[in-house]
């Protein structure tokens, strides 16, 4: 329950330099866009970049420090509105109210809360909350429907029944700040509308400019009221129980959320949890005698959870899942991979395909902006929201190793099937896999018979001049390997290999090399030792290809060991390293670099990473990472012929698993 808000305000919890999670209740549909009275369009946004196809304009007008707080200049007004609409849309809030006496104002502060503990079965998705407050006890327990958007609660307390607890829900306007999730501050900007429906439920319908949706309450006993409080609602009962089942619905939704009760929620987690926990793979670390196979394993065991409830969804998440905004909610499609990878891998492919629709709704959007920069087929954008249309940003707009990801990311998903389902994917997305790689054949350029990754390019490590980038190390594999996979699904379709696709696997030109190792790009400064160490996904991420020397590579992860700034490293980077380190031959640096303790690979007691306080205080890409990187080192991949490559075979590590998909 979403009680102390303001306690949970990132803003305030940073200023105070505490740890904060600002809980909203948010889903895959709920959106929202600021008025936009000026008529904002992408081409406002736009920059002239010379290129050899000719002049090439590309949304990059977004100031980003402006952007957040400061005065936005006239020329970026344009790319700031269009950058941070749509936002993820806070449904509202459900939380409990608590009275010294029962006409007291309701407490603001979880300190008057005692002997607090709280315990998540993940065996049946319940979460039980227990503390005393007044010399009572309270007992809450939540559980989410696993079909639907909806939460129920059962809250257990001698004070409910004394007027000292109940139930609030409030309903805030939508907020457009990167690491904001709702705007308490602007009542009249919104319009809430309370219908009851007899003794025992209620309907509120939302507006929010052109947005709408409806929520609709049920419980066991008691009544709703409104409160002096704009937006604001109290459910109060004369029991020492109540049972609440909160609904939410998109306005269009002609079915309506209908009559749950508890008990029905409770029962449909439990028997989803079960099936999910009995289903894919699993891996086993006892009988290890390095102290660091149970913390392992409970990362591996929280991260399947954490993945399930905020990575599986209808469309790829935010980095924060549906727990708390960052960057308006919006889909950073270069991270889908590290959210979704594992789950055909552990032998969970249908939760990934749940959202691969939706590349195939936004197909046209991604085709026209190809259009727009004169080459072939569909460009996949980096900051989304749910109608594909990419936000402008100097670095997004110019990133280009998100394009090869769907491919990538079905190519596991048909590893992951057999028989008829494998056909059925190479006929439904047969067009989205030669799309992508249409584009990728054209981006290529071709000088003295060697073919290119041209600027302007911004690489993984986004801390290089996109307009005199080129060739960076990861990309380059990553594109002959995402056109080795559409090789292979032009064959599953009876059609031959696709020449000039071919021609340019041939002649890709090898990643740049300094002393031995190689460097992040293959243009000055060449190598920055801070940020993302992408280079080393051209073998690791990606699998071998000719590009990529493994002695070379080896040479590059010991490098990056010893000089690179951890403290600026993120989340995914250390499966990163542990992936590279298990394909060329280096158990012993493989757990190492995965379980490194540094300042963004700290791991709470929840699973979550926080990577920059309060303001990012989940980072889901390093749940599916980790994940991803475990499979790889238990399971392996096609042929390499070692147990659990990724493990020492000195005897410290006992290795047992079943269920995983090898990686290519």
């Amino acid at each position: 329950m979403q009680t102390f808000t303001s306690f949970h305000d990132q803003a305030t919890a940073a200023a105070e330099k505490r740890l904060a999670v600002n809980t909203a209740t948010m889903s895959s549909w709920g959106w929202h866009a600021m008025p936009n009275p000026d008529g904002f369009v992408l081409g406002d946004a736009m920059s002239r970049y010379e290129t050899a196809r000719g002049p090439v304009e590309y949304p990059d007008k977004f100031d980003m420090a402006a952007a957040f707080g400061g005065e936005v200049p006239e020329e970026y007004r344009a790319g700031t509105w269009l950058h941070v609409n749509p936002q993820r849309l806070d449904l509202g809030r459900v939380g409990l109210v608590l009275r010294p006496a029962a006409d007291a104002p309701p407490e603001q502060d979880p300190a008057v809360l005692a002997n607090t503990r709280q315990k998540l079965d993940l065996w049946s998705g319940a979460l039980t909350s227990e503390f005393d407050y007044a010399g009572h006890e309270v007992r809450v327990t939540t559980v989410a429907d696993p079909h639907h958007s909806r939460v129920a609660f059962r809250i257990e307390s001698e004070l409910l029944a004394g007027g000292r607890a109940g139930v609030t829900v409030r309903f805030p306007y939508a907020s457009n700040g990167f690491f904001q999730t709702a705007d308490w501050s602007a009542p009249d900007r919104h319009h809430t509308a309370l219908t009851v429906l007899g003794a025992r439920a209620c309907r509120f319908d939302r507006t929010l400019d052109d947005t709408a949706y409806a929520v609709r309450l049920d419980w066991s006993d008691g009544r709703i009221t409104a409160t002096d409080e704009p937006h604001a609602f109290a459910l109060t009962t004369s029991t020492a129980v109540l049972e609440l089942v909160v609904g939410f619905t998109p306005a269009d939704d002609g079915a309506g959320p209908t009559r749950v009760d508890f008990a029905a929620v409770r029962e449909a987690a439990a028997r989803w949890w079960r099936a999910f926990w009995m289903s894919g793979a699993a891996v086993d670390f006892a009988g290890s005698t390095d102290p660091r196979a149970a913390e392992l394993e409970r990362r591996v065991v929280l991260s399947q959870y954490l993945t399930a409830v905020h990575c599986a969804g209808a469309m790829p998440p935010q980095e924060t899942g549906l727990a708390t905004n960052s960057w308006q909610g919006k889909s950073h499609l270069e991270m889908h991979w590290w959210h979704a990878a594992h789950f055909p891998a552990w032998g969970r492919p249908e939760l990934l395909e749940r959202c691969l629709d939706w590349y195939l709704s936004i197909l046209g959007t991604a085709r026209e902006t190809a259009r727009r920069q004169q080459y072939d087929g569909a460009r996949w954008p980096k900051h989304v929201g749910p109608d594909g249309r990419e936000s402008p940003s100097d670095v997004g707009s110019l990133l280009i190793w998100q394009q090869p990801h769907p491919l990538y990311l079905l190519e596991l998903l048909h590893r992951s099937r057999t028989g008829p389902e494998r056909d059925r994917l190479v006929t439904r997305y047969a067009e989205l896999v030669d799309e992508t790689a249409r584009f990728m054949a054209s981006f290529v350029e071709e000088r003295n018979g060697a073919h290119h990754l041209p600027a302007p390019v911004m690489p993984a490590q986004e801390f290089y001049d996109a307009k005199t980038t080129e060739d960076p190390t990861f990309e380059l594999a990553y594109w002959w390997w995402g056109l080795e996979i559409a090789q292979a699904w032009r064959r599953r379709q009876g059609l031959p290999r696709h020449r000039d696709w071919q021609r340019i696997q041939d002649t890709l030109t090898a990643p740049h090399q300094d002393n031995g190792t190689y460097t992040a790009i293959a243009t000055a400064p060449y190598l920055r030792r801070d940020d993302h160490p992408a280079l080393l996904c051209a073998l690791g991420v990606v699998p071998s290809t000719p590009l990529v020397d493994p002695a070379v590579m080896e040479a590059t992860l010991l490098d990056v060991l010893a000089t690179w700034d951890w403290n600026t490293a993120w989340g995914w980077d250390f499966p990163v390293m542990a992936m590279t380190a298990t394909r060329v031959g280096r158990p012993d640096l493989a757990v190492d670099a995965l379980l490194m303790d540094t300042g963004k690979n700290c791991w709470l007691p929840t699973g979550h990473t926080p990577q920059i306080g309060s303001l990012l205080p989940i980072y889901l890409p390093s749940n599916g990472g980790l994940l991803t990187a475990v499979s790889l080192m238990a399971a392996g991949w096609d042929g390499n012929g070692t147990p659990t490559p990724g493990f020492p075979a000195d005897g410290t590590w006992t290795v047992r698993h079943e269920g995983f998909t090898p990686w290519p």
